[in-house]
């Protein structure tokens, strides 16, 4: 199930506004490269998954999910009114889909966060499987990294261990996970690994308080060098 050579996706660049657009209107267009006028072959091959009696039960609730996000869908004109945080949603959710067993996998710098979302998750009713970033305590030097090369030079350091989460979670038979603030790289470690569904509730971002993207907000001005050479 691959693009054809010479028809890769450029949804990114399409300039037709959402009522325009042939992904979202039947009537609608598409730019050079549109993966929906394009790849039907590969969109046939792909509808055939969704027969599947779980993978439909998941996308459908993800999608009942996506709807009751917003308030007041039944007036019209409608006016979009988002009233749910990505926290409520994710409880939801899981209560759509009969999780009971949830694994809360985050990085030690959000610890506070993750006893927070640990304690919303257990009042809730569901069990909870946490498991921080430093489980192991397997020095750096392991994997290789070099002591110029650490945060802190000179000392200790564990490294991120991310097998083990997925690991930890999978040996728990947690029927869902929650990532909170693993590092680029040590998240998609653990999404190879983990045998559960997976959802992200935040993302690291050091320098923006968690809040990946305000650079690109910013672009035009105090991060315009990010789209330089």
């Amino acid at each position: 199930m691959f693009m054809k050579k010479g028809r890769l996706s450029d949804c990114a660049n399409c300039r037709f506004a959402p009522q325009e657009k042939i992904c979202m209107n039947p009537k609608g267009k598409g730019a050079r490269g549109c993966p929906t006028l394009t790849e039907k072959s590969l969109t046939g091959q792909v509808k055939r998954k969704y027969r599947q009696a779980s993978v439909r039960e998941f996308a459908r609730q993800a999608s009942i999910q996506e709807g009751e996000c917003y308030a007041e869908r039944d007036k019209k004109p409608y006016v979009m009114h988002t009233t749910k945080p990505r926290i409520q949603e994710i409880g939801e959710f899981a209560r759509k889909m009969a999780y009971h067993r949830l694994g809360l996998v985050f990085c030690v710098g959000l610890s506070k966060e993750a006893m927070i979302v640990n304690q919303m998750l257990t009042s809730q009713g569901f069990e909870t499987v946490s498991i921080a970033c430093k489980v192991g305590s397997v020095p750096k030097e392991e994997i290789g990294v070099k002591d110029s090369e650490k945060i802190y030079i000179g000392e200790y350091e564990s490294m991120c261990n991310p097998i083990l989460q997925a690991a930890i979670v999978n040996e728990a038979k947690t029927d869902f996970n929650i990532l909170l603030g693993l590092c680029v790289g040590h998240d998609s470690l653990f999404f190879k690994y983990a045998e559960a569904p997976t959802t992200v509730l935040a993302v690291k971002d050091r320098v923006t308080g968690h809040n990946p993207l305000a650079p690109l907000y910013l672009s035009g001005n105090y991060y315009s060098w990010l789209k330089e050479p």
